[in-house]
């Protein structure tokens, strides 16, 4: 090495330490730098792959000497010994790319770009790139259609040299900033394109100059799509273009050349264009020009008219050509032709969305990608691979798509600018948007770093070990660069498959994009007309509520405004739109400023859809979550209902917490209320039958009993200072209770009944009256959460009996004084909470009573259909119509209970099977035993299920119970609605029940009354 100063080599641990892999060459080069090695071995050390960079610094000087460079070698060891910017720039770039490094050996006064000091900090502007590159081509940047004089071969050849010279220059200005300086990847691919935009105009002046005095003919404007387009270059890529052209016109405004002249002329320029680009001459080449995008892909003209594009995207293009015209930007050629273009695809874009399955097409295509990715690479594939930068790049253009018809402020072609305007407008979550940034930030710099290496367009990470350490070093991690490198790269892989499934696949997009682009705006001027078509009544009432959601700049109201216009359409579809917004609004005003709420219904679009079916169906499920918002996060997970052993569990807990009894019980009731919500939901939404229903709020009521039970046992004991309670307790369920066939309206018919401790019989019978007494008040007091009305008046002499007996004395009771209803009524005794051996002896006490082995005499058959007759003569209420009455109406709930009772009195002491609380389980052993034909029981079944669920459903809509159909169009439109019947078909309802219960009566009058 010229000029250098032998001195003694650093050891071989501080060799090793600094990351060289071949010490003993190493050790040599740096000796030969004398009294520079140590200023130079620290900044070596910091490089990708320090050999490679101390090689490229020695080659580099040998170089500068043999090509009489000024300053010679010692004026370049000298800047990297004594300016650390110079040195790490330098170094850097070498040690990071051995095509740059042998760019500098062929032309090493190219070193000197690298010392100026603004470099680090100072962007160049687009426009001193675009003159550069336009003069190496001499060109004038002046001119208003640069000319390149290519006349002869050896113009025509310097032309292009020079052009890859002059693109080399920038490339390795940029790269050394971004190594030395660690650029934002952002900041490193708008650069690259506008270094794109620079060489396609110099290469356009190249052409012109090859067309000649024809290409004055026309107007050519070259637009980019793809990541030049978007402003976000690899440093190696194809870059994406169409071709737009018109003839030039003369003075009087007139076409100089005909449509196929003109055609002919930009066809020549265009594909000279992309020879300019992509040929190879002693100076290498640049990127091919790939123009495939253009309508009909390779088949199609190279260039088009306006007209000609615009023609096409109206009538033939497919939906991932619109994806492709969102990252369409004019960048050489005629900026007034390139603007209008730009304009044009806009008007498309934006209305792409509302394409007829646009959203599964787009997710389909993302599929496809995948599917064709060889097996060999799927794991290693940095851009198509699954946790790829597709994955983000797909998910961020989808969600623009969709709400980019609307906010214009996500309109941008940029990822990483669309994804932040995504997050600060709502449609992403700020965490979601923070780690999605992130994630692409480092897939983007690591593709750029192994693009880098040899100028090569790669994008499977090598898992070549010495590849992998040098990748690593260059993404920072200098102690494990290889064990650094692949944690980082699988966690961001891992983050990106995560929010990809998140985003791009979110139930919410399909109906967004669905909207009318008009309706997707929800303008003032308009949005009134839009409600009432919709179905809203008050549609100013309704603009009210809208205004109130979404008025200001807070992150709340931008969040709101991207749901609402799926809600809107939810709601319209739902019986009672103007409720559903009204109770949307109360919900948003309690929750709208908790982070979970919103960031819930945006990301999670099914449990928009079912909080808005809920809210303009159901105000009892409304009143619910109006007393608990936070109930909202229930439509997010499994509507089937909790065991009862489940809600015990959680319901002590939660009373466990409070000293006082009242507090205890309000928790046990706020657990209920939120079953409550839990269960109405799924029969709301189709998720339990009405078996199930009946099953689980009679499980519900077991658990709010046995927590309640405990909690007033134990907190009397404490009060009266006992030694444990003086009696064991239960509760009998009696009636629908018993049956386990509640419906939301239902009281708990119940029975006590205690068990006093041996020598403590004085105190018991008192103490279980104030447990009884406590128990109800607690459970039945107003408050927030929906009360238990604890009913004992099927108990033993009815109201005027004790509220709770001793086993003895139900047993004295029966053995004398009992009547028949009263052996009915224990056909649904079912002991289910407290003592569990007090349980099981009362059923040993009554089964007798309730199943006679020889079933009741005719005279208790005719009691029976006695009781009967007055039931349906004196309990119907005033007013009421016996044949659409649901429980006492004929053929309703009552008429088919009583006739399965009576079955079970007359046969259940000979056919075990009868010998159960529940109607249904009782007809299927009827049928079994050959008591009932099986067209009887299965009509009889058919009857009691329409009618409960009707039950079901007048409570759900009208948010009490009710035993009539409503008379209100809206609230009879609602039933229908819950029960699964369309728009517009309450009549067939009403219909459907009326010949039910007219075929259950049939049978009715044949089996109970004979």
């Amino acid at each position: 090495m010229a000029g250098a100063v032998t001195g003694r080599p650093p050891s071989r641990g501080v060799l090793l330490r600094a990351g060289f892999a071949d010490v003993d060459t190493a050790g040599q080069r740096l000796a030969g730098l004398g009294e520079r090695a140590g200023a130079v071995l620290g900044i070596l050390g910091r490089t990708a792959d320090p050999d490679v960079a101390l090689a490229g610094l020695v080659r580099l000087a040998e170089q500068v000497d043999a090509e009489g460079v000024a300053g010679g070698a010692e004026a370049l060891l000298g800047a990297v010994a004594d300016d650390e910017g110079t040195a790490m720039r330098l170094l850097s770039v070498l040690g990071a790319s051995t095509a740059l490094g042998d760019h500098l050996a062929k032309h090493p006064g190219h070193w000197r770009e690298l010392t100026d000091p603004t470099l680090g900090s100072t962007r160049p502007a687009a426009w001193a790139i675009r003159e550069g590159l336009l003069r190496a081509v001499g060109a004038d940047p002046a001119a208003a259609d640069p000319v390149a004089d290519v006349s002869t071969p050896d113009l025509d050849r310097a032309a292009l040299d020079g052009l890859r010279v002059e693109y080399r220059r920038w490339l390795l200005r940029l790269a050394a900033r971004d190594l030395a300086h660690h650029l934002g990847v952002d900041d490193v691919a708008a650069e690259l394109s506008d270094l794109a935009s620079g060489t396609l105009e110099a290469a356009l002046a190249v052409a012109r100059g090859r067309v000649g005095e024809q290409a004055a003919t026309v107007r050519l404007a070259v637009v980019a799509l793809g990541k030049c387009g978007g402003h976000e270059l690899n440093y190696v890529s194809d870059v994406d273009v169409v071709f737009v052209h018109e003839p030039a016109r003369d003075a009087a405004g007139e076409p100089v050349v005909g449509a196929d002249a003109a055609l002919r002329t930009a066809s020549r320029l265009a594909s000279q264009l992309m020879q300019v680009c992509s040929d190879h001459t002693g100076e290498g080449t640049i990127w091919p020009v790939d123009a495939n995008l253009r309508p009909e892909g390779r088949r199609g003209t190279l260039s088009r008219t306006l007209a000609s594009h615009e023609a096409y995207y109206d009538r033939w293009a497919s939906t991932w050509e619109f994806q492709a015209l969102l990252k369409a930007r004019p960048v050489a050629g005629d900026a007034a032709l390139g603007a209008a273009y730009l304009e044009m695809a806009q008007g498309f874009v934006w209305r792409a969305a509302e394409r007829e399955n646009f959203v599964t097409d787009v997710q389909a295509m993302r599929r496809r990608v995948l599917d064709h990715i060889p097996a060999r690479e799927a794991e290693r594939q940095l851009k198509l691979g699954s946790g790829g930068l597709r994955d983000v790049e797909f998910a961020v253009q989808l969600l623009q798509l969709v709400h980019g018809r609307s906010d214009e402020h996500v309109r941008m072609p940029t990822t990483l600018s669309a994804l932040a305007a995504l997050t600060s407008r709502g449609y992403v979550g700020l965490e979601d948007g923070t780690a999605l940034h992130e994630a692409y930030a480092f897939l983007r710099t690591l593709e750029h770093r192994m693009q880098l290496w040899q100028m090569r367009r790669i994008h499977v990470v090598p898992d070549d070990e010495a590849d992998v350490r040098r990748l690593g070093r260059s993404m920072h991690h200098l102690r494990e660069p290889v064990a650094g490198l692949e944690k980082e790269w699988r966690h961001h892989r891992r983050e990106v498959r995560r929010l990809h499934e998140k985003l791009f696949y979110r139930p919410l997009l399909e109906a967004v994009a669905r909207i009318p682009g008009e309706a997707s705006r929800l303008s003032p001027e308009a949005a009134e007309r839009r409600l009432a078509a919709l179905g809203y009544l008050d549609p100013a009432a309704a603009l009210r509520h809208l205004e109130a959601l979404t008025a200001g700049v807070s992150r709340t109201a931008a969040i709101q405004r991207a749901l609402l216009p799926a809600l809107l359409d939810w709601f319209a579809d739902a019986p009672d739109p103007d409720a559903g917004l009204l109770g949307f609004r109360r919900i948003s005003e309690s929750l709208g400023t908790t982070p979970w709420y919103l960031r819930t219904l945006r990301d999670e679009g099914e449990v928009a859809h079912r909080l808005a079916r809920l809210l303009a169906t159901s105000r009892y499920a409304t009143d619910l979550l109006q007393r608990e918002p936070e109930g909202v996060r229930i439509l997010a997970q499994d509507l089937a209902p909790l065991s009862a052993e489940t809600l015990t569990t959680e319901m002590l807990a939660s009373a466990g917490r409070h000293d006082d009894l009242a507090g205890a019980v309000r928790a046990i009731r706020g657990v209920r209320r939120r079953e409550l919500f839990r269960i109405s939901a799924g029969e709301l939404l189709e998720v339990n039958d009405v078996d199930t229903v009946g099953a689980a709020l009679s499980r519900l009521t077991d658990a709010t009993l046995e927590a309640t039970l405990q909690s007033v046992v134990a907190r009397l004991v404490a009060q009266r200072r006992l030694d444990g309670a003086p009696t064991r307790m239960a509760v009998v369920a009696m009636g629908r209770y018993g049956g386990f066939e509640l419906s939301y309206g239902s009281d708990a018919d119940v029975m006590f009944v205690h068990d006093p401790v041996p020598g403590r019989e004085d105190e018991a019978g008192g103490f279980a009256k104030a447990v009884v007494s406590e128990l109800r008040t607690q459970l039945g007091v107003a408050g927030p959460d929906p009360a238990l009305e604890v009913d004992a008046d099927l108990r033993p002499e009815g109201r005027q009996g004790a509220l709770v007996r001793t086993l003895d004395s139900y047993a004295a009771y029966y053995s004398r004084w009992s009547h028949v209803w009263e052996f009915q009524a224990l056909l649904r005794a079912d002991a289910v909470v407290g003592d569990e051996d007090l349980r099981r002896r009362f059923h040993e006490l009554v089964d007798p009573l309730r199943f006679p082995a020889e079933g009741i005499d005719d005279d208790a058959v005719a009691e029976v259909r006695r009781i009967k007759a007055r039931v349906d003569t004196e309990r119907l209420p005033r007013g009421a119509d016996p044949a659409t009455h649901l429980k006492l109406g004929r053929g309703g709930l009552a008429d088919i209970e009583w006739t399965v009772q009576l079955l079970q009195m007359r046969h259940a002491g000979q056919v075990p099977a009868l010998r159960t609380p529940r109607t249904i389980e009782a007809l299927a052993a009827a049928e079994e035993a050959d008591l009932l034909a099986a067209e009887d029981a299965e009509t009889l079944a058919q009857a009691w299920r329409l009618v409960s669920r009707m039950r079901n459903a007048v409570t759900l809509v009208r948010g009490k119970p009710g035993d009539q159909l409503p008379r209100d169009p809206r609230e009879r439109a609602a039933v229908a609605s819950v029960l699964g019947y369309g728009p517009g078909e309450a009549d067939a309802l009403v219909n459907d029940h009326l010949r039910t219960t007219r075929h259950a009566r049939a049978v009715v009058d044949r089996v109970f009354w004979e």
